[in-house]
């Protein structure tokens, strides 16, 4: 019988919290800041899976989560082909870091270090902050 190799399913989500968007220090590698995610369980919708992943990474609930869009490049992750549904919400209660995450990290959309975050989180942040008609400082013309 033949071995399928299948790229792996996983969820990130652009949280807001008080005009901040909410980054994690990566616990294991590759090291670095990252938007909060994790890997889809079997049974699991991704609607589930971020809201699963994000109390135990940043222990906040989401409301007003919205799809954003569907990342699939096989060279985003360095670990293995992985394709990522990434999302946006609004964060509720005091972020914590937990389970992946060493920490939490809240960054005013004007500032974020995109030269830190690991995969292609640094593409994720941008492309959302375009669709929202901010652009990233280092992004901006002279």
């Amino acid at each position: 019988m033949a071995e399928y190799q299948n790229p792996k399913l996983a969820v990130d989500c652009i949280i807001r919290v008080g005009g901040k968007l909410v980054l994690v220090r990566r616990r294991n590698p590759p090291l670095g800041l990252a938007l909060p995610g994790g890997f889809v369980d079997y049974g699991e919708s991704v609607e589930e899976a971020v809201r699963r992943e994000m109390r135990e990474e940043t222990g906040l609930e989401l409301q007003n989560l919205r799809q954003f869009h569907v990342y699939s490049d096989p060279k985003r992750d360095p670990r293995w082909h992985c394709v990522s549904v990434v999302f946006t919400a609004d964060g509720v209660g005091r972020p914590n870091a937990g389970d992946d995450a060493s920490k939490v990290v809240l960054v005013d959309t004007d500032n974020v270090p995109l030269d830190e975050l690991v995969f292609d989180h640094a593409r994720v942040v941008s492309d959302y902050l375009a669709s929202t008609g901010r652009i990233p400082r280092d992004n901006q013309a002279g």
